[in-house]
């Protein structure tokens, strides 16, 4: 069976992609908050074999300790799922908190390439592999109060379109996945908890949910291995761009 590696997998994409490939994969499950990820191990055990990491993407030390700590039968990883990420704040650049700009930046974008460099040699070792990046549609689209936020998805599509010709010739195949609007913890986070203001995100329109943009990474990851799936972009029917929605209020 093969084995997949998914950063974030506390709640969200990450536990919805843990969820849905575990009938396909062992998996290793990433996550700074171990209760949680106890909690997810339990429900996935009886259908795969679990492995949990506890680190926080954002320090190498962590990062590098985590996965070199792997037994060695789950170093032979096949799939790569980083998705790790956040928002911090939605404020113009002037007035926003430099510990949000910074913090974006740390997970979004040096996580991202922490865990990546950690796994690599691995995927390297045995010629061949599947790295999935979440970017967004704010990596393609910059808005106002987003600067930074968007930077750093736009890193990211940056870095799988890098990857992507980097490793053309080691028989690892990278797929940058780029969700619109998606309902899970993500707008409580980037407003501090707030969840009022966070549902008003979603107010009047459909939106997506974790498991819609877990089935695109399944569709990915199980695709024939001449196959690769570059990059996709996902939006709720109610979305039109980055900013531009139908909304029934």
């Amino acid at each position: 069976m093969k084995t997949a590696f998914i950063t974030g997998t506390t709640s969200g994409i990450g536990k919805a992609t843990a969820q849905i490939l575990a009938s396909n994969y062992r998996l290793i499950l990433c996550g700074r908050r171990a209760d949680k990820l106890v909690e997810l191990q339990k429900e996935l055990e009886e259908i795969t074999e679990i492995y949990p990491l506890v680190f926080d993407v954002r320090n190498k030390v962590e990062v590098f300790d985590a996965v070199n700590s792997l037994p060695e039968k789950w170093k032979a990883i096949d799939v790569l799922v980083n998705n790790a990420g956040n928002a911090h704040g939605l404020s113009s650049f002037q007035e926003a908190d430099l510990n949000d700009l910074e913090a974006m930046i740390d997970i979004n974008v040096k996580g991202l390439i922490y865990v990546t460099k950690a796994v690599l040699p691995y995927m390297l070792k045995q010629n061949g592999g599947h790295i999935v990046n979440l970017s967004s549609i704010a990596g393609k689209e910059t808005y106002a109060n987003g600067a930074v936020y968007c930077a750093s998805k736009a890193a990211v599509e940056s870095i799988s379109k890098g990857l992507r010709l980097d490793l053309l010739h080691s028989g690892i195949k990278v797929t940058n996945i780029a969700p619109g609007a998606v309902e899970t913890e993500f707008s409580v986070v980037r407003f501090k908890g707030d969840k009022q203001r966070a549902s008003k995100v979603y107010e009047g329109y459909e939106p997506l949910i974790a498991q819609d943009i877990a089935q695109a990474i399944a569709y990915a990851v199980n695709q024939p291995e001449y196959v690769q799936i570059a990059d996709v972009t996902i939006f709720p029917k109610a979305q039109g761009n980055g900013t531009t929605f139908v909304k029934k209020i």
